[in-house]
């Protein structure tokens, strides 16, 4: 039987084309939003039970497959600014936020010299007393406004950090604070959200998280109890009674930002507290995929909590009745 030209080109054409075709679209498909590649390693400098210096920690994050850090520090921490940013290049660990509580010349000098545009995160200020809503707006937008402005100086953005102040933590008081100073036209402030820091309605989360997907730049992920209206202790995630539904409403939303997980535990070693969570993660996805899936639900370190950091793990016995 004589064959068809025309019939043979376009069997050509589907044997060299579905492959690239196929190509493109896994080339096109968005990275999982806790990929490994899109969290963030929180609060492991000076909650460290190793006491970790800064290639110690970048060897660290590599060792556990992170290659992003939110950088925390203490007074005794200033001195190696540099050697902290250095370590992560030399790795290929991103710092992608860094603590800004005030003012800090040092940090914004150490930013600048090595060209990294990590957020700047601020939390709240007792040092503001006004109880009047709109002047406590105007107070804080008059404290965020030059912070801002340093960072964008530099190309970074700032995030507000809801922490230490009761009416800072407040997710509709952020936002009005940032539309307050885009009216100014300060568009570089953003915020972070915490769900170590929140105490709301598990019942109202989907609607909050509505209103601030808009100005989200991270969410640092944590344990949260039953009672998300009370305040939460540092726990592993997916140890606890309502983290599993509040991070299905972050993923559902398509968000797609940086995803925080918190060590802060000064008893424990930073690489056993990162890899607890990421184990905790990894139980969530399961049970976000297929409910029942994840196996035994993961189960928080004794003691829990915070404690002043040590050098070696105290007993459940001996170890600290309380928690942040």
């Amino acid at each position: 039987m004589k064959k068809n030209p025309l019939v043979q080109r376009c069997l050509l054409a589907l044997i060299f084309l579905a492959p690239a075709s196929s190509t493109r679209a896994a080339a096109a498909e968005p990275p999982s939003l806790f990929d490994r590649q899109n969290i963030a390693a929180l609060w492991i400098v000076p909650y460290d039970a190793k006491k970790r210096g800064p290639e110690e920690r970048a060897q660290m994050l590599r060792e556990l497959g992170l290659t992003k850090l939110a950088y925390d520090w203490r007074a005794e921490h200033v001195p190696t600014f540099n050697a902290e940013i250095e370590a992560m290049q030399k790795h290929g660990i991103e710092i992608t936020a860094w603590w800004y509580p005030s003012h800090k010349p040092e940090i914004l000098d150490a930013i600048k010299r090595h060209g990294i545009h990590p957020q700047l995160w601020v939390c709240g200020s007792r040092a503001i007393t006004v109880t009047n809503h709109a002047e406590r707006l105007e107070a804080e937008a008059a404290r965020i406004r030059p912070i801002a402005a340093d960072a964008a100086a530099l190309g970074c953005n700032v995030g507000l950090y809801n922490h230490r102040e009761p009416w800072f933590e407040e997710q509709d008081h952020q936002i009005a604070i940032i539309e307050r100073l885009r009216r100014d036209g300060v568009t570089n402030v953003g915020i972070v959200f915490n769900f170590h820091h929140w105490r709301g309605s598990l019942a109202e989360f989907p609607a909050l998280f509505k209103r601030i997907q808009p100005y989200l730049l991270a969410v640092n992920l944590n344990g949260m109890r039953a009672d998300t209206t009370q305040y939460p202790s540092v726990r592993y995630i997916g140890s606890d009674d309502s983290e599993l539904a509040m991070i299905r409403v972050v993923e559902a939303s398509g968000w797609r930002g940086t995803v925080g997980v918190i060590h802060e535990r000064g008893h424990l070693d930073a690489a056993e507290g990162i890899k607890g969570n990421l184990q905790g993660l990894e139980w969530v996805q399961k049970e976000l995929r297929q409910p029942g899936s994840g196996g035994p639900k993961p189960q928080e370190p004794a003691p829990a909590g915070k404690v002043p950091p040590k050098s070696t793990v105290p007993s459940p016995k001996s170890g600290p009745k309380t928690s942040k």
